[in-house]
């Protein structure tokens, strides 16, 4: 069912169809097949999934380019018929825009990949009773509190950036490490900082710790430039390792570390893989934010008739957190089998790691 809206936002959406990849899909479909089109592998499922990405867009080796990997499996399964995805502009003020485009082109469900969609989603919704939203990181269901097409699907990042703190204290050499964070202020971004800090403490209680964040608002995920210059100066600071949470400004990080000569942790994916040779010896891990299973999972169920709204939590326990061992170097059998030890102990409650910073 279309909802209807007026007749100016009708203008921008032609404007923004013009600049989206469009996946052959709906009846305004047409163009070129763009990067989610499942092509010969489309099935006879009869689900069609339109992808909102966030700012940084396809290509961050980070949040969004991990929601497109659980498109593709989800492809892969046999579970899409058609689908289509929607990057914004730098700032990403039209990201309410994209969505009511997507559900004018009728996909049965549309991930938005980011918790700066939860509002405009909430208001949304109820105009697509016929669509389900799949919000990443979303508070949308706290709003519509009675919606019944809406899943926010959430993380226990605090719990992944334990083991990656637990990674940088065993490495540090200097006895110094740091926290790259992307927008302050949400809750979100000081959950990495919080376990980050806490897995850090549990290897060496009096680690000295560095933090900088890059805004305070969502493009502050899209600025490597400054990315780069805030850790430099923690590198210059006396910082030997840092994490960043901080989405396509993460590549700052790894441009730093390398003219620092120092050590960087990944995000979201595993940034050892996308990384390039130069970098590569630079990064020591990343924290692994599994978007991409709970993205193929969403569509999945929905293909099997099991699709449930409400709020869904991915942590250690659920394979939704971890951490990459690509670095055969500097992951060494006893920082892995630490790290695993701790793992053991998040999931069996017997470690509680802090979900804000400390002070």
């Amino acid at each position: 069912m279309r909802g209807a809206r007026s007749g100016a936002l009708a203008v921008v959406l032609v404007l923004a169809a013009a600049a989206c990849n469009t996946g052959g899909g709906g009846d305004g479909g047409g163009g070129t097949a763009g990067p989610c089109d499942p092509g010969d592998k489309a099935s006879d499922s009869g689900i069609g999934v339109g992808v909102a990405f966030d700012v940084g867009g396809l290509g961050d080796q980070s949040f969004n380019d991990a929601a497109k990997r659980g498109l593709d499996a989800a492809i892969d399964a046999g579970a899409v018929s058609r689908a289509d995805c929607i990057e914004p502009n730098a700032t990403g003020s039209n990201r309410d825009d994209n969505v009511v485009l997507l559900a004018d082109e009728e996909y049965e469900l549309i991930g938005a990949i980011g918790f700066a969609f939860s509002e405009g989603i909430a208001g949304i919704a109820a105009d697509y009773p016929d669509t389900r939203f799949a919000v990443i990181d979303g508070f949308a269901t706290t709003i519509a509190t009675d919606a019944d097409n809406i899943v926010d699907l959430a993380f226990k990042e605090h719990e992944g950036s334990y083991l990656v703190g637990a990674a940088a204290a065993m490495t540090s050499e200097a006895g110094t490490i740091g926290f790259l964070g992307g927008q302050r202020g949400t809750g979100l971004i000081e959950k990495f900082q919080a376990g980050y800090e806490a897995g850090a403490k549990a290897i060496n209680p009096d680690i000295e710790i560095l933090v900088e964040y890059i805004g305070d608002d969502t493009t502050a995920f899209n600025d490597p430039t400054k990315g780069e210059a805030l850790s430099a100066k923690m590198y210059d600071g006396g910082a030997d390792v840092v994490y960043h949470a901080a989405g396509a400004s993460g590549a700052g990080l790894f441009q730093a570390a390398v003219a620092a000569d120092g050590l960087a942790i990944g995000v979201d994916s595993d940034q050892y893989l996308t990384a390039s040779p130069e970098q590569q010896p630079h990064i020591l891990t990343s924290m692994l934010k599994r978007v991409d299973t709970a993205m193929e999972d969403v569509i999945t169920a929905l293909a099997a008739g099991t699709f449930e709204p409400g709020f869904k939590v991915f942590g250690i326990a659920e394979d939704g957190i971890d951490y990459s061992k690509s670095n055969t170097d500097l992951m060494t059998p006893e920082i892995i089998a630490q790290l695993d030890e701790f793992k053991a102990g998040i999931v069996d409650g017997s470690i509680t790691v802090p979900e804000t910073p400390e002070g």
